[in-house]
């Protein structure tokens, strides 16, 4: 008889708490829910129209495994010019959005005992992925430095771990879900650490359109021999069901992640190809007017945010505010956004579900109506305002 059953990687291994508690909330009658990063956008008209036309023309046979070619070609140059790239088509994976991207990555690169740097408050996927090929995580709590990763940090962490084999260093921005970002003097200083100890650095950009004061910068511009970029189409054009992104890196690299996408997946689903093939051709654009009405919502919330007492870190780009929770409430996030959503019927994301550093706030989406983010704010308020004066009552 098998004594280990299942894969104990696997069983050591929990469901997202995000997806857990989105789940859970919605069974409470009239809840407004900012809780998942799913754009409330629909995929523009022509892209749709061009997925139609493609089932017209019976396009639903395999592609090469890598992609369209001409969709590679065309994701090269759209990210080429955006963000200043220098990528050839045949250094293009087209994946099934970056979530496969992020797993086919680390198990290309991850050996048995390998280690991962993961920067934190974090969307925890990197972890578990990680772990699953055998590779151990460094978490890194970012939170006193403004929820960024200095290369001061950075080099301090590689020499607290002497014996740590340090494959690669994981970035996420704008991040989720602090929506804070990286300017070029602080991604240069950090290519130099990945130069010096000689790792990767697996960069997911996939918020990279949705920046507001600042403009992007992307690592696969400041060290392109070192850099996976993990992008795609799920935020910046709306497109989250249609599971299409996209993996960018030095040639060598991509030669051997292809492998690993083959045999997880094949090929990314052939019409959701011809849609991306029209969002990369002709959908330069599209991101630009959903990026400006999250930029009202961000400004309002913040507002309303800060008259409730949150302290909100720099939201640059994405569409989350990581928001710290007032101190008259208490401050245990799991019971705070469990009270919220039973009493408020507002429902939030606790913030320790994304690791050291994240205890204390809640995270916020604002890819919802400005309707439903006026009257998520007001119940927030009145919320805050009821339980601040029992705690001051108590005392």
């Amino acid at each position: 008889m098998i004594n280990d059953k299942f894969n104990t990687k696997i069983e050591q291994i929990a469901i997202s708490d995000i997806r857990q508690f989105d789940t859970e909330v919605s069974a409470i009658p009239g809840i407004i829910k900012l809780t998942l990063g799913e754009p409330d956008f629909n995929t523009p008209d022509h892209i749709k129209q061009a997925a139609i036309k493609a089932i017209e023309a019976n396009k639903s046979h395999y592609t090469p495994n890598a992609g369209l070619p001409a969709l590679r070609k065309a994701a090269a140059d759209y990210y080429n010019k955006k963000f200043n790239l220098h990528y050839q088509p045949e250094q293009v994976v087209t994946t099934i959005g970056a979530t496969e991207g992020i797993a086919a990555s680390l198990q290309t690169i991850i050996n048995p005992d390998d280690t991962v740097i993961v920067p934190t408050p974090i969307f925890p996927i990197y972890i578990p992925d990680t772990k699953i090929n055998e590779g151990n995580v460094i978490l890194v709590d970012t939170s006193k430095d403004n929820f960024v990763l200095t290369a001061d940090r950075l080099r301090q962490v590689i020499e607290e771990h002497p014996l740590a084999r340090i494959k690669a260093l994981v970035l996420n921005y704008p991040c989720n879900p602090t929506g804070v970002t990286y300017s070029r003097q602080q991604l240069e200083a950090i290519a130099q650490v990945a130069r010096d100890y000689d790792f990767w650095i697996i960069s997911d950009e996939i918020y990279a359109e949705l920046t507001y004061q600042k403009k992007h910068i992307s690592m696969g511009e400041v060290l392109p021999e070192k850099t996976i970029l993990l992008t795609g189409l799920s935020k910046s054009h709306a497109m989250t069901g249609w599971r299409i992104g996209y993996i960018l890196g030095p040639q060598d690299f991509i030669e051997q992640v292809v492998k690993s996408h083959q045999y997880m997946v094949t090929s990314p689903t052939t019409v959701s190809q011809y849609a991306a093939l029209e969002a990369m051709t002709n959908g330069q654009r599209d991101s630009l007017a959903m990026k400006k009405e999250y930029d009202k919502r961000r400004a309002f919330l913040v507002k309303e945010l800060a008259e409730a007492g949150f302290k909100t870190a720099s939201a640059d780009g994405a569409f989350y505010l990581f928001a710290k929770i007032p101190a008259g409430c208490v401050q245990d996030s799991w019971t705070f956004v469990r009270s919220l959503a039973q009493q408020a019927k507002v429902a939030l994301i606790p913030g320790v579900s994304f690791g050291p550093g994240g205890e204390g706030y809640v995270r916020i989406s604002y890819a919802a109506s400005m309707k439903q983010l006026q009257q998520a704010a007001a119940a927030i308020k009145q919320y805050v305002a009821q339980h601040s004066a029992l705690s001051k009552g108590q005392k």
